[in-house]
């Protein structure tokens, strides 16, 4: 399958544009290098626009947090990272928790310990739907989604192949991780303005 991108297709920061497929792995790597996000959710892909500054901070300062406070045996990755199931899915979670052992140079091809998403309006769907559940189905312990705007903490927990919701934390408040590892997170303080 060939893929073509056409020339007009601007994607704002924030954006995402749907392309329905079914799309491989294959063609996913044959797209051009560009300032867009891609991701793929069972054969349909994501072209997803720059995040904004709110987003970046807070991923900023969450990575930074993660890492200072990860056992040795673990690695927090960024996005862009691949984190691939099968030959239809490749996720690019805004940061994953994983052991050191499980990675490849290029991907990490079993689930993370945890995964973290910061919703913009336009990835919110998508975070809270198909890749939740993708995760879910790969045996991803955590999840954990952040609303920007407020900002506010959900902590995920996978029970019985399905996530459950085991904190809201708000702006204010402060929770405390303890899998993958014992970490203090306030989400206010996330956003280093």
């Amino acid at each position: 399958m060939t893929i073509v991108r056409p020339p007009a297709m601007i994607v704002e920061p924030g954006d995402v544009l749907v392309r329905v497929g079914p799309y491989t792995l294959e063609d996913l790597d044959a797209l051009p290098e560009s300032d867009c996000r891609y991701e793929l959710l069972q054969g349909i892909l994501l072209v997803m626009g720059a995040p904004t500054r709110r987003h970046q901070l807070i991923v900023g300062s969450l990575y930074s947090l993660l890492r200072a406070g990860r056992p040795p045996e673990l690695q927090v990755m960024l996005a862009p990272f691949d984190v691939r199931f099968g030959d239809d899915t490749s996720l690019e979670p805004d940061l994953i928790v994983t052991r050191r052992s499980d990675l490849d140079e290029d991907a990490l091809r079993v689930a993370p310990l945890l995964a973290v998403e910061v919703h913009s309006p336009s990835t919110k769907a998508f975070d809270l739907g198909p890749k939740k559940d993708i995760l879910a189905a790969a045996g991803c312990p955590a999840y954990w989604t952040i609303d920007p705007e407020q900002p506010e903490l959900t902590v995920w927990t996978l029970r019985d192949g399905g996530y459950t919701e085991t904190a809201r934390v708000a702006a204010q408040e402060t929770w405390t991780a303890t899998e993958p590892f014992t970490v203090t997170i306030t989400p206010a303080d996330l956003l280093d303005l």
